[in-house]
């Protein structure tokens, strides 16, 4: 008969190999994402003019609210720290990863306000959709992760 700390487990035995390969490879991608955001702070008018094709985008990237930047960074370190903590199999993987996702969302909706999407076009949308599916697809693995209470 099984235990019952193995019946309450989402998990028969440890997480395998798998688990941590992904957790290795959302912990690059969000590094990425970390690197993307200070460069997009750090960043001056001047660069971004040889990096953006028209005037209009950097004016628009350029007028962003305070509030977006600091969603954007919110995302970015949540999603980094929750890679971290994916990989640590940490009970508080979940919520961080939450926490990142909802941002994630947000910027998007930022993105629809003020318009990045249309200043920026297809490029833009597909890179923030990826983003929210990359940050909902981890979340929905840390649900795998046992919590303190499943494990007792």
């Amino acid at each position: 008969m099984k235990s019952n700390s193995t019946i309450n487990s989402k998990w028969s035995t440890k997480p395998g190999i798998l688990f941590s390969i992904v957790a290795i490879i959302a912990l690059l991608w969000n590094t990425g994402g970390a690197m993307q955001f200070i460069n997009s702070v750090t960043a001056t008018e001047a660069s971004m003019q040889g990096a953006m094709p028209t005037p209009e985008q950097v004016q628009v990237l350029t007028s962003l609210p305070l509030w977006v930047t600091v969603v954007f960074g919110i995302g970015v370190l949540t999603s980094l720290l929750g890679s971290v903590l994916l990989y640590l199999r940490h009970s508080a993987t979940m919520i961080t990863l939450l926490l990142s996702l909802i941002a994630f969302v947000l910027l998007s909706i930022a993105y629809i306000v003020y318009g990045v999407f249309e200043a920026i076009g297809t490029q833009q949308i597909v890179v923030m959709s990826i983003v929210v599916v990359i940050a909902f697809a981890l979340v929905m693995l840390s649900r795998m992760i046992p919590t303190t209470k499943e494990t007792k």
